[in-house]
């Protein structure tokens, strides 16, 4: 939609006052000055004397690397929770949750409909990780990971592990248990000294920094929802 459009939406402003705020250089878009006529399209970021403008019904994505200690919760009364650490502008939540002691990727929004696909269970998503234990790895340990634990009164299902150095690992999961790795680990002998998580379906950590966080792009988004939607319909 047009700039002022979007700035009226967003109860910034009058269209009118729109366009002189915009000719007097106090809007930007995705970094650069707004012009008259200016478009706004999904996943950009606008800004108005430097802070971040929403419309009061636009859904946001966001890619976060947590760092350790963050609690992945949104009551205001826990702690470094995730919401009070980001103090995103617009009220979003976290799609899941990442251990207080582990770090990485989780995403946040608030789409209800995006967040309930992606949590699912029966759906079997998949969620990749990087970990250290604190013992050499062992062909036995690696395979039993991969095969399936015994936690929680169930086996875990079969995934994908791959032995990165002497104490590194990757896995990915398309399950959800409760501290579901480290209790792997545990149940065979080892110790998680530090996980992360590296990507959720489509979506990867890359090179965010820790603490930053990121508007989804809108191939990611694209590709995000016809993997969502189109297991939803099965």
């Amino acid at each position: 939609m047009r700039i002022n459009k979007y700035l009226a939406e967003s109860g910034v402003c009058s269209r009118r006052e729109a366009d002189r705020l915009i000719e007097a250089g106090k809007v930007t878009i995705n970094g650069e000055l707004a012009t008259l006529g200016s478009q706004v399209n999904e996943g950009d970021q606008v800004t108005f004397e430097g802070k971040p403008v929403e419309p009061k019904d636009q859904k946001v994505y966001l890619a976060f690397y947590k760092p350790l200690g963050v609690e992945c919760t949104a009551n205001p009364k826990v702690k470094n929770n995730i919401i009070e650490y980001i103090n995103y502008p617009v009220r979003i939540f976290p799609v899941g949750r990442l251990d207080k002691n582990s770090e990485g990727l989780i995403l946040l929004t608030n789409d209800g409909e995006l967040s309930n696909g992606i949590l699912k269970a029966r759906y079997h998503h998949e969620k990749e990780y990087v970990v250290r234990v604190n013992q050499e790895l062992t062909d036995a340990f690696l395979n039993q990971m991969a095969s399936g634990v015994e936690i929680l009164d169930t086996k875990t299902r079969p995934c994908k592990v791959e032995k990165i150095s002497a104490t590194v690992f990757k896995i990915i999961l398309t399950q959800g248990l409760n501290r579901q790795i480290r209790r792997m680990c545990d149940a065979l002998g080892y110790k998680v000294v530090k996980l992360k998580r590296i990507r959720v379906l489509n979506i990867v950590l890359g090179d965010l920094a820790i603490g930053k966080w990121r508007h989804l792009d809108d191939k990611e988004l694209s590709e995000l929802r016809q993997v969502v939607y189109a297991k939803g319909t099965q």
